[in-house]
């Protein structure tokens, strides 16, 4: 039974005619594309292509402030096969420890990394036998986490048995593993053990079909080799994309980001040809995306990137969240931030706890705001007792390539070298300048005229006073 009910008043003309206005287009709008003109809300042919240039523009850069993981393990993956490492069985490892001479996304000078590419889709299901007293992790090729290995992982540092199968695996799943599905073919493997080199190589990685007799590994050191593994910033990034789409299955992506792909031509199964028009769009693309990408990095404006308020000292994981979620939304600009300049997901970097994991913070101006310049003299107190179970560290970085600064095979200083002179009341004073001041020598990491960089400091094993904050690193200072 229908009840029928007593209309409302409803609008006036003059409220309807003000409601149209709301939401029409006028037939000039002024845009930073230029003037678009319209009939009556549609659009006049000479403004067509206009705003399809500004649509595929918006879309471009987009793309490549979402798709910056993805391009950042491609680039990886390229600069590891430059030096050997071109087979999931070849393992890289720096010895005695990683140095200025390749470009890499913020390494640090005092570990011995090791690192490999999984190929799931050559090799299948592949296992890795884990050495112990490590902490390894696997990245997908979208730069997701898929697990930890070793002491942050279910082995607990015991060493174990990892296996990787592919997406959509419907195969045998033996016991004896810690078993893992991941969503690329691709994956990345770093490697670092407390055993140093002698114990990374106990690490073992063969195809499943082998378990019964394993294939044997070879060790590369990468540690003084030129590599390039940073992704592009001009058109090519794309060129790096098209390659991780059409290797990865369809289902490696959301349908959002892969439709915001999509729309300028990077979709799996076809090939990415786009004509000159676009071609040089995509470029400017990239490079307004890098642009926005270091405003990101070095002069982000959500509050949450700074550890404390009216500091410049900021977290490369905003929020603690190694997917980058808050208040279960993806925090897009934090993602793009910490991937424009770093590496490796895992929440053991993301969300340290006291004693444990790793702790960074980073800047790129000293107190007065100012950008920090190679030609200049800089000091930075680092007071005393530095929250860290194990060491701290300070390493300098390019701010263009985001590797380490080219000015001496070690830009850095640690705790662990035992050399760094403290004042009186047990704080260390660091230099940064081209030449060492006067008796400073043990406390200084040269600078470069004329280029900028900017400082990481690291905390092993960060303890209790640098999460409640009554420790804290002050304002770099620029001496006169």
């Amino acid at each position: 039974m229908a009840i029928e009910g007593t209309p409302g008043a409803g609008l006036t003309t003059e409220q309807l005619a003000a409601e149209v206005t709301h939401l029409s287009t006028p037939d000039l709008l002024k845009t930073p594309f230029g003037d678009l003109e319209f009939f009556d809300g549609v659009p006049k042919a000479a403004s067509v292509q206009t705003i399809f240039d500004a649509l595929d523009l918006l879309r471009g850069i987009d793309a490549f402030l979402t798709a910056v993981p993805g391009a950042s393990l491609v680039a990886m993956r390229r600069g590891l096969r430059t030096v050997g490492i071109d087979s999931p069985e070849k393992i890289g490892y720096t010895d005695p420890r990683g140095n200025s001479g390749g470009l890499f996304l913020t390494p640090n000078t005092e570990t011995t990394y090791g690192t490999a590419v999984l190929d799931l889709n050559a090799w299948g299901p592949t296992v890795i036998e884990s050495p112990p007293e490590s902490m390894c992790v696997i990245d997908d090729f979208w730069f997701r986490y898929v697990t930890d290995m070793g002491i942050p992982g279910p082995d607990k540092g015991a060493g174990g048995k990892y296996l990787f199968l592919p997406p959509g695996y419907d195969g045998e799943r033996p016991d004896g593993y810690y078993t893992f599905e991941s969503p690329t073919y691709s994956n990345w493997v770093v490697l670092r053990a407390l055993g140093g080199v002698p114990a990374m190589k106990q690490t073992r990685i063969y195809p499943l079909s082998e378990a019964d007799a394993p294939r044997e590994n070879t060790f590369i050191n990468i540690a003084d080799v030129l590599q390039n593994t940073v992704h592009a910033n001009d058109f090519s990034f794309f060129e790096e994309i098209a390659q991780l789409i059409e290797e990865e299955p369809v289902s490696a992506l959301d349908p959002e980001r892969a439709g915001t792909l999509a729309a300028i031509g990077l979709e799996h199964g076809k090939p990415f040809a786009p004509d000159d028009r676009l071609r040089a769009i995509l470029d400017d693309a990239a490079r307004i995306g890098a642009a926005i990408s270091r405003a990101l990095v070095y002069k982000p404006r959500d509050p949450d990137a700074f550890f404390w308020e009216g500091v410049s000292w900021k977290n490369a994981f905003v929020g603690g969240s190694y997917e980058f979620l808050r208040n279960g939304a993806r925090n897009l600009d934090a993602r793009t931030q910490f991937h424009y300049f770093a590496t490796v997901i895992t929440p053991a970097m993301a969300h340290a706890i006291p004693g444990a994991g790793s702790a960074y913070a980073y800047t790129a101006e000293d107190a007065d705001g100012h950008v920090l310049d190679g030609s200049e003299t800089y000091s930075l107190r680092v007071p005393a007792n530095p929250p860290a179970k194990n060491f701290w560290s300070v390493d300098l970085y390019d701010t263009q390539t985001r590797s380490l600064l080219q000015s001496t095979m070690y830009p850095a200083l640690s705790s662990l070298s035992g050399t760094i002179q403290a004042e009186e009341d047990g704080s260390s004073v660091l230099w940064f300048s081209p030449t060492a001041p006067a008796g400073k020598e043990s406390n200084w990491i040269p600078t470069i005229p004329g280029k900028s960089w900017f400082p990481m400091l690291r905390l092993y094993g960060p303890l209790e006073p640098w999460f409640d904050g009554s420790w804290r690193i002050p304002e770099i200072q620029k001496q006169s």
